[in-house]
């Protein structure tokens, strides 16, 4: 797709001032792909120099917003923690031709703030946490799951910049357990829904995405009860919660949010059974 409203690439290592029609260029995967008359100018975040990904000496993980889909999934198939097995079922959720998969970006995914973006499943599920950057260079830290507020909406201002997710080192180290459904065989997904199970207190989380607007995340001190579970998600996601559009009316992503949901605690509880043995 042609930009042929936009007049100039600037360097974002130049901090210059925002301007109406402004953009960030990460991968620009979703930016080519459709018209986007309102721009005039892209800030390209490419010669950044931000390290893909380091590990902080407390154990988390920081993902920088240029990292791409590829070099996540390659990060994360050797990877010794607990955690590891979701960043490659995440990233393979993309469903992605060969040229978004080694362009996307995790920033990018996040800042579509799509309910189908699996960066947001992957990070949301982890207790995530984003750095926002603004153009005076103030920072600011918001969890994912505050971050996006609804399909297409985010907690970012005019000009605010994406810098960093990071995830804790005691999420990184749960087991977890990962459903997703599709009306379509090759589909963009209808319901991801995440669990993981704290090896150190016995707690435990179950994320839903991708059927909701926005991300949900539910912990639990102990593992709740099928009961436990539905009670919680039916008293915190309202009728309006439930996306829709092409891909899943929200009676059926209803269904397989809560029918995911049951699965992930019926995988980590009974391993967590299994293991005590």
């Amino acid at each position: 797709m042609d930009l042929n409203t936009v007049t100039d690439v600037r360097d974002a290592r130049l901090r210059e001032p925002w301007r109406p029609g402004d953009a960030w260029l990460g991968g620009g995967t979703y930016l080519f792909s459709e018209p986007q008359p309102h721009l005039r100018r892209l800030v390209d975040l490419s010669r950044m120099g931000w390290e893909p990904l380091g590990l902080g000496e407390d154990g988390s993980l920081e993902i920088a917003a240029t990292c791409t889909v590829a070099r996540l999934s390659r990060f994360g198939r050797g990877f010794g923690a607990g955690a590891a097995p979701l960043f490659e079922q995440c990233c393979r959720a993309f469903l992605a031709s060969f040229k978004i998969w080694n362009m996307a970006t995790v920033g990018g995914n996040l800042c579509n703030a799509l309910p189908a973006g699996p960066m947001i499943s992957l990070s949301a599920a982890l207790d995530g946490e984003c750095l926002l950057q603004s153009q005076a260079g103030v920072l600011r830290r918001v969890k994912v799951v505050d971050f996006i507020t609804g399909a297409g909406r985010k907690d970012l201002g005019e000009g605010e910049l994406l810098r960093s997710v990071t995830l804790p080192a005691r999420a990184l180290g749960c087991r977890t357990a990962f459903r997703q459904a599709s009306l379509y065989g090759l589909g963009r997904s209808g319901a991801l829904v995440v669990g993981t199970l704290d090896p150190v207190d016995g707690s435990m989380a179950v994320t839903i995405t991708a059927a909701t607007v926005r991300p949900f995340r539910f912990w639990f001190p102990l593992p709740p009860d099928r009961d436990e579970l539905r009670r919680a998600v039916e008293a915190a996601v309202g009728a309006d919660d439930w996306f829709d559009d092409i891909h899943g009316l929200p009676a059926w992503r209803r269904h397989m949010g809560l029918r995911l949901a049951e699965e992930v605690r019926h995988e980590l509880t009974t391993l967590s059974q299994d293991g005590a043995r």
